[in-house]
């Protein structure tokens, strides 16, 4: 569904949309796609054929992104839906998550990989305790750039004082979740005024059109933020030269790696050097994420898929108990029993939600000490205790090493995400027989 474009200044931009149910999203991106060119002549005239039974006799943009029958009969969107354009500065992928509480999982999903996040506040209904709770994990998962897009302006009027009653109290809400002031457009997703163009509607209004603001956001080099880290995902023995050799597969997920540095293998900590990368155009001297590679080592190590390959110089942590910030997903609550596996990268192991440190409230921010239960889409602060040491870094320095999900042992369901926080406060000092590799 990608349009053509002649250059690519701006590299590739992912953005996902949040916000309450019915604040627009789907009809958001509908206008985007609709007024970036990328929308195909056969579901164009689909789309317009489907106008000539509405009442108001208006093509419906959101039907674009809501693909499933179900979401057109109910009118909303259940999955995390992905559309795809381009603009002569820039490519987007867009992730259109659920409005309705209880898919606050999939939000997560869009929201774990996004370079932006834009948020949807209805007008006349202000911010909303959904719209507070995916503010506060767009926060958690440490999106790059938030941005608010104030829907609906043309049902207030295209109204200046209420666009600014609602811009502070969204301020207010950022600045207590410790966040600069997020941008601000206000925007008519079903007239397009502001969305890919000025429109005439609101003078008043000084700054970019959101499409234009989307492709002036710089976007972070995965090869620069963070140190090197590659999760093994699968040991590959060949014959090369003569030899065989064992390579180690998986994607480089930050940082840089060049033939001769020295790496670490955690959790055990063991030392080598790199003496060949590979990829899909053959041996090369070196990669950058998000590449992904075959690396040989210079030495005889036991290395398998859930190890992290890092660098030396700044190896991550490894250890059995931290600390976390956790997303609770499952209809099922957690009262402190459970059997789980805590996947982090491509490790798996063994754990359990040893402590709820707090749980926060998501419209106030406010922490509720000693909880004893966690429920659907509670937001807490955690003590995660593992059979087997994983080696991760804090989530605020690196996205893609911090996160971990925990999977019910028994139902094999997703019941939580989280993000490390960093080493439980009391946690003991690895033991030097956890350097031997741990079974779950």
């Amino acid at each position: 569904m990608t349009a053509p474009v002649e250059r690519d200044e701006g590299g590739l931009l992912r953005f996902t949309t949040a916000g309450s149910v019915d604040d627009g999203k789907s009809s958001l991106i509908g206008r985007l796609l609709y007024d970036s060119g990328a929308v195909p002549r056969d579901r164009l005239a689909a789309l317009e054929r489907a106008a000539m039974h509405r009442d108001d006799g208006e093509i419906d943009l959101s039907l674009l992104v809501d693909g499933l029958t179900i979401e057109r009969e109910q009118g909303i969107t259940i999955d995390v839906a992905y559309g795809y354009f381009a603009t002569p500065r820039r490519k987007f992928i867009i992730a259109d998550t659920p409005g309705h509480e209880q898919y606050t999982r999939n939000m997560v999903t869009g929201a774990s990989t996004a370079d932006a996040a834009v948020t949807l506040v209805d007008v006349r209904r202000g911010m909303t305790v959904q719209t507070c709770r995916h503010l506060c994990l767009s926060h958690l998962l440490r999106v790059p750039h938030l941005v608010v897009a104030v829907n609906k302006m043309d049902l207030i009027g295209w109204d200046r004082q209420l666009f600014e009653t609602v811009a502070r109290s969204i301020c207010e809400f950022t600045a207590r979740l410790g966040l600069s002031a997020p941008a601000l457009v206000p925007i008519s997703a079903k007239y397009g005024d502001n969305v890919a163009q000025a429109g005439a509607n609101m003078p008043w209004y000084r700054g970019l059109p959101l499409l234009r603001l989307l492709e002036a956001l710089p976007l972070p080099d995965p090869a620069s933020t963070a140190p090197f880290r590659l999760p093994v995902q699968l040991v590959r023995r060949i014959i090369g030269d003569g030899r065989p050799v064992r390579q180690y597969l998986g994607r480089i997920e930050t940082g840089s790696v060049r033939v001769g540095d020295e790496v670490v293998v955690m959790p055990s900590g063991q030392r080598t050097r790199v003496r060949s990368i590979g990829n899909y155009d053959g041996i090369v001297d070196s990669a950058a994420a998000p590449r992904s590679v075959a690396l040989e080592v210079a030495d005889d190590l036991d290395i398998a898929r859930g190890d992290l390959i890092a660098a030396a110089s700044a190896p991550p942590g490894a250890g059995r108990e931290f600390e976390a910030m956790l997303c609770w997903f499952s209809d099922h609550p957690f009262t402190g029993e459970g059997h789980y596996k805590i996947k982090a990268g491509t490790r798996s192991v063994a754990g359990r939600i040893a402590e709820i440190l707090h749980r926060v409230d998501v419209a106030t921010l406010a922490p509720e000490p000693s909880p004893t239960r966690l429920a659907r889409n509670d937001i807490a602060r955690i003590r995660l205790s593992l059979a087997a040491p994983v080696a991760v870094d804090a989530y605020a320095e690196n996205r893609a090493t911090g996160a971990f999900i925990v999977i019910d042992r028994h139902s094999n369901e997703t019941v939580a995400a989280g993000m490390i926080s960093g080493a439980a406060a009391d946690a003991e000092p690895q033991d030097p027989a956890d350097r031997a590799r741990p079974g779950l």
